[in-house]
């Protein structure tokens, strides 16, 4: 079983997406919770970072969910913390959603440590 967190950042901004997305976000972090396969259509490694990201389809768009695990593995992983979203219009986004996912896990380990 793994443990999810979930930031005010990623609240917000599923909050701002409508129940369908809402309720889709919901289901798959029950899933992470209680398996520790998830199949890649929903959740894949972000290459060449220590992210990944939880994929919610809704209509002929994507949401996308930077998160963080505390393995290197993410089937071996048993704490997760969702950072933020966004959707995803192209390839660029990627990377602006991955620079504030790093300011925003520093800030949570920061205050984890407390």
């Amino acid at each position: 079983m793994r443990e999810i967190a979930i930031t005010e950042f990623c609240l917000d901004f599923i909050d701002k997406q409508g129940k369908r997305v809402s309720d889709k976000f919901f289901q798959l972090i029950l899933i992470m919770e209680e398996f520790e396969i998830v199949h890649s259509k929903f959740v894949k490694k972000l290459q060449n970072t220590k992210f990944y990201e939880l994929r919610i389809k809704a209509g002929n768009e994507y949401r996308v969910i930077v998160f963080a695990i505390d393995h290197v593995n993410f089937s071996e992983s048993k704490k997760a913390v969702c950072l933020n979203g966004f959707v995803k219009k192209s390839n660029k986004d990627y990377l602006v959603g991955i620079k504030k996912a790093e300011r925003i896990l520093e800030e949570y380990l920061k205050n984890a440590e407390l």
